[in-house]
């Protein structure tokens, strides 16, 4: 056993780890069951996953979330990439820190205070409530997520490449296009996949800025958990965790890759 690590660090880890991951595993063993008692297993089936991709309200909401999420991602990955840009490469100018503390506020603000205050502005601008303010609602936060990958990217970006491409005669936007983005790709990519998932698994948020048309999965599943679970819900939820792990794997992976790259450089 590794110095640091006692029979009692070991058996907290582990109980910490069940108490927050049991659940899940149960819920998405729970989908599987062939009884419709949730809490009594009949056996091994997949007929809640027929049940359902059967469900035309579930497949309905399941289509506005990826939609939105699409959409919330896209637009959160060039706004977070501007200011990601904007507090790496330009460290003195007037307002900064206020600027600063506006891109991060989100990443600390309570959701049901992001949610309320986003409500108030769409009531105050008299914009209609449905897909697209629960899209620019997610972009709101989701960017900041965006801007701390960027810049913290860009803060172990080699300037010198930059400098060297501007002496030769590109101008500072070519530089950016031709030199800057392809290093950061693998940044703008895990962001772009962080956001789409932030926006897949948001229920305050959306709950508050949603309208007509516009129900989430996260929302339909809570509305219906209200009635009761059953394996229909375990099953759709199963299918979200799925999505929103492989999302978060892919980005971790993303990003152990680039620094893997980046250490290669250096060596």
């Amino acid at each position: 056993m590794k110095a640091g690590f006692t029979p009692a660090t070991v058996l907290a880890l582990t109980c910490g780890f069940a108490f927050l991951y049991l659940p899940i595993l149960l819920l998405v063993a729970f989908s599987f069951n062939e009884s419709r008692l949730v809490t009594v297993w009949g056996g091994f089936s997949l007929k809640w996953y027929g049940e359902m991709l059967r469900n035309r309200q579930l497949m309905d909401a399941a289509w506005v979330t990826v939609r939105i999420g699409l959409v919330s991602a896209s637009l959160a990955l060039v706004l977070g990439t501007l200011a990601g840009v904007t507090l790496a490469r330009f460290t003195r100018f007037p307002g900064r820190t206020v600027f600063s503390g506006l891109v991060f506020a989100p990443l600390v603000m309570p959701e049901v205070i992001t949610g309320l205050s986003l409500l108030l502005l769409f009531v105050s601008l008299d914009w209609a409530r449905g897909f697209w303010t629960v899209a620019v609602a997610h972009t709101t936060f989701a960017s900041a997520y965006v801007a701390v990958i960027v810049q913290s990217r860009l803060l172990t970006f080699d300037i010198i490449l930059e400098e060297a491409a501007m002496d030769l005669g590109a101008s500072p936007l070519k530089t950016f296009f031709v030199i800057t983005l392809p290093v950061i790709a693998p940044a703008l990519v895990s962001g772009w996949l962080l956001a789409f998932t932030l926006s897949l698994d948001d229920l305050v948020v959306a709950s508050f800025t949603t309208g007509p048309g516009a129900t989430t999965l996260p929302m339909r599943i809570y509305s219906q958990v209200r009635l009761g679970v059953t394996p229909e819900i375990n099953a759709v939820s199963t299918v979200l965790i799925g999505f929103v792990t492989l999302g978060v794997i892919t980005a971790t992976l993303i990003q152990k890759r680039r620094f893997a790259d980046g250490q290669k450089r250096k060596a």
